[in-house]
Parts: C-alpha cells; structure tokens; sequence
C-alpha cells in the first residue's frame, strides 16, 4: 500500500529527474540541430520516468500489481504530467489547499 508521504516523494522524484532529463535532451537536440517543443517533450519525460519508477518501486517494495497500486501509478503519472506543464511548486500549492480544506470541514 501507497501513503501519501511516498507518493509525494515519488512526484519530487520523478518531477526532478524529468528537468534534468529534459534539459539534456534539450542540449543534445541542439547539438544536432535539431528542433523541438519543450513541453511536448517535458510531458513525454515525465510520463516514460513516472510510470518507470512507479513500476520499479511496486517490484522493489514487493508491492503486487493490484488495482490500487495500478491507480496509484496512474495517479504518479498524470501528477508528475502536470508537474511538468506547469511546475512542481504549483501542483504541491494545489494539494496543499485541498488538505487544509478537508481538515477545516
């Protein structure tokens, strides 16, 4: 089982590695003269890193593959999508007005 603690980990994980693989992509793009479109690509890193390490970590932890995990994974996927679209800091703001939200009902 996924808390929320490890998710949030996995999302700085995955959001991190995606800036700094996107960005050596980029250099390498440009070596070759070569064009690209920058979210495009940070979206097509983030979604390949997310669903790999949501995968790696379910066979690490020795987590089976059961419809929750499988959400969770999802979820990392579509949050770490997001993340690259419009910046880490944003979506952690997000979920962070929804907890306090639900504690103060």
């Amino acid at each position: 089982m996924v808390n929320i603690e490890t998710f949030m980990i996995g999302l700085l994980i995955t959001s991190t590695l995606t800036g700094l693989v996107t960005e050596a992509i980029k250099k390498i793009a440009t070596e070759h003269d070569k064009t690209y479109h920058a979210n495009t690509l940070a979206g097509f890193v983030s979604t390949a890193l997310s669903g790999a390490i949501g995968v790696c970590y379910s066979v690490v932890s020795n987590i089976g593959f059961t419809s929750q995990s499988i959400i969770c994974i999802v979820a990392l996927i579509f949050m770490s999508w997001l993340c690259a679209m419009v910046g880490y800091d944003k979506v952690i703001q997000a979920i962070s007005q929804f907890k306090t939200t639900e504690k103060g009902e």
